[in-house]
């Protein structure tokens, strides 16, 4: 379970990186789709970090 919830959190991760660059690169040509790109840019980094917060959570819970 603990290699799932680890696996899923990098994918966010991965998926805000190339949401970044089509931000980035999308800024000058479409102004509406790099925002669109910019909101799962930033949607990406929020649930990277709301998954690791709570299965470092989990992980302590279970600790003995």
């Amino acid at each position: 379970m603990m290699r799932y919830a680890k696996f899923t959190e990098w994918i966010y991760a991965i998926i805000a990186i190339l949401a970044g660059y089509e931000t980035f690169s999308k800024w000058n040509e479409d102004r509406n789709s790099a925002y669109l790109f910019l909101f799962f840019t930033v949607v990406s980094i929020g649930m990277f970090f709301f998954r690791r917060h709570f299965r470092k959570k989990f992980e302590k819970r279970n600790q003995p």
